[in-house]
């Protein structure tokens, strides 16, 4: 940037006065040339950001068009952002797009490729556009501050926890801490303000000087918070206390839940999981909305073809059916559904699960007690003796479990579990690979499976966008897909609805492998993944990044979304 000046006075852009004065300026404030420039006049901001593009030969963008995804926020911490004036912008495949003011800082460059782990693409963008992202995407909430600002103020000065050497207060101290009104009002401020966020995940985490509260919404964790470290103890002995928990144990991982009473007569549920780490515990709350919980099987993103083969699969008299995915991919709301669609006076239905997430009337359900030897299997052995019609167990984890789940498939039961695969081919091999014999999982199995949750477009902010070929093409889309495509995007901004990001709530995309003849055969000829794959494409499979697509095509959810949730084929 030092031969900025010399080269807008060559291309005759800017004058030797408006150049003098422009160095002087940015010698008194330490700003750079083109800044001083663009504040004296000298050159328009827009035409700055062209000059360099072309000069450098890397495209530009002007950042206030441009919404930037709050996983890619994450991606960079705030003093890298500060120190090298970037801002991420895209993100395809191992590369990730970043708009920069000076896009010859090859020093920089290479600083975001090792700490981002992604090959660095660049784009120009103006300086003072970085600055208004930096302050949109990295300040904290000024709303957030305020309302918490006289609340942790007071628990600064009401609250103290007493560093002895082994950072070990008594247990009557914490007791005492965890009652202050400053710190209940504080955990019932976390809580609540999870519900009115539509947060699935409250994250509490304590780091060596830092303390802060993270909200998983719409599946993306977003920081909405800084505690003071001094409240660690205090806090965490709160929830603990509301969990039922053991004060005094910090050495070893808990699991609680909280019942919490709000107004109008409704409960909001949480698990509670408390970790040991080197600063700390950290509090992960999961929240279980019965309200909110989905058990209509048409409104659950299934596409009507896919619908009617899983409908099919699951009212036969027996087998089993599994259900895959990572962890929060919205197994157990499908599992539910299923078992909505099932549950009638005369079937007799009972469920293992660990945890119990939601109580279902009509149903029984086992919670799972590892310690005291009540898991999977026994629960399992336990059903069979209890004249059962359909069995749901949580997770298949194991050869025990997945044996006995198959025999009781195949003596009249109708079975529905979980397993964690990438997609639904892949599940036969893993069933394979625990030990269960090819000629017993085929004989069992009637479905696979998969689904992932792709964030929906905000229908207050929804706005059509030119199709963005490039992006669609990278992540393997055939050209006729792409023609017929009606592309939308959430605008963000200063919509209340969705709260600036741009999208609000998730649906599910499904991959439902049905075990035909011609997959059963593969499955006994030793086929590989791949080859179940390819297959069960050709009669008639429609996979995750396709049924992705679809809802990209029907202006439901973006590339964006599509490349971060699903593989490419």
């Amino acid at each position: 940037m030092s031969r900025l000046g010399e080269l807008l006075l060559r291309d005759q852009l800017i004058s030797h006065e408006q150049l003098n004065l422009a160095q002087e300026e940015s010698r008194k404030s330490g700003e750079r040339i083109g800044s001083s420039l663009v504040k004296l006049g000298a050159i328009d901001e827009g035409e700055l950001t062209q000059f360099l593009s072309k000069q450098y030969g890397v495209p530009s963008i002007n950042l206030n068009d441009w919404e930037v995804e709050p996983e890619l926020i994450a991606l960079m911490p705030k003093d890298v952002a500060q120190r090298h004036r970037v801002i991420p912008v895209s993100r395809t495949g191992s590369s990730l797009i970043v708009a920069m003011a000076d896009p010859s800082n090859i020093l920089a460059i290479d600083d975001l490729k090792f700490l981002t782990g992604y090959n660095i693409e660049v784009v120009v963008a103006s300086e003072i556009g970085i600055d208004e992202a930096f302050e949109k995407y990295y300040q904290p909430k000024t709303a957030e501050l305020i309302n918490l600002e006289a609340l942790l103020e007071e628990l600064e000065n009401t609250v103290t926890v007493e560093n002895t050497k082994d950072d070990n207060p008594g247990v009557v101290d914490l007791e005492k801490q965890a009652e202050d009104v400053p710190v209940v009002r504080l955990s019932n401020h976390i809580l609540t303000k999870a519900i009115e966020m539509r947060a699935s995940d409250i994250h509490i985490e304590p780091y060596e000087k830092s303390y802060r509260v993270r909200y998983r919404v719409d599946g993306v964790l977003q920081e909405m918070m800084q505690i003071p470290p001094t409240l660690k103890a205090a806090l965490s002995s709160r929830v603990k206390i509301m969990s039922q928990l053991d004060i005094s144990e910090r050495r070893l991982p808990q699991d609680g839940r909280i019942k919490l009473k709000l107004a109008g007569g409704k409960e909001m549920d949480y698990r509670v999981s408390v970790m040991p780490t080197l600063f700390g515990e950290k509090i992960c709350l999961r929240l279980l909305d019965k309200g909110n919980l989905q058990l209509d099987m048409t409104k659950l993103g299934f596409e009507q073809g896919q619908l009617d083969d899983f409908k099919g699969a699951i009212h036969k008299p027996f087998g089993m059916c599994l259900v895959t995915g990572p962890t929060g991919s919205g197994k157990t709301t499908t599992l539910y559904s299923a078992l909505a669609e099932l549950n009638q006076v005369t079937e007799n239905i009972s469920t293992a699960e660990d945890p119990v997430e939601f109580n279902l009337p009509g149903i029984n359900q086992c919670q799972m007690h590892d310690e005291i030897g009540l898991n999977f299997s026994a629960a399992l052995r336990c059903f069979l003796r209890q004249d059962p019609d359909v069995i749901m167990i949580g997770e298949i984890r194991d050869f025990e479990t997945g044996e006995i789940a198959v025999k009781a498939a195949l003596t009249g039961h109708l079975v529905l579990s979980t397993l964690h695969t990438n997609d639904a081919p892949s599940t036969v091999t893993r069933l394979l690979n625990m030990g269960i014999e090819p000629f017993l999982v085929t004989a069992s199995l009637n479905v696979v499976e998969a689904q992932r949750l792709v964030r929906k477009i905000c229908a207050a902010c929804a706005e059509p966008i030119e199709t963005p070929k490039e992006r669609m093409q990278l992540a393997g889309i055939s050209d006729e897909i792409i023609e017929t495509a009606k592309c939308m995007r959430g605008r963000g901004g200063d919509c209340k609805v969705c709260g600036g990001s741009g999208y609000k709530g998730r649906i599910a995309v499904y991959e439902i492998m049905l075990m035909k003849e011609p997959l059963k055969e593969l499955v006994l000829q030793g086929a590989s993944a791949a080859e179940l794959k390819t297959e069960a494409i050709r009669h008639g499979l429609k996979t995750l990044r396709m049924a992705a697509v679809s809802k990209l095509c029907e202006g439901v959810t973006t590339i964006e979304e599509v490349v971060r949730v699903t593989a490419a084929d």
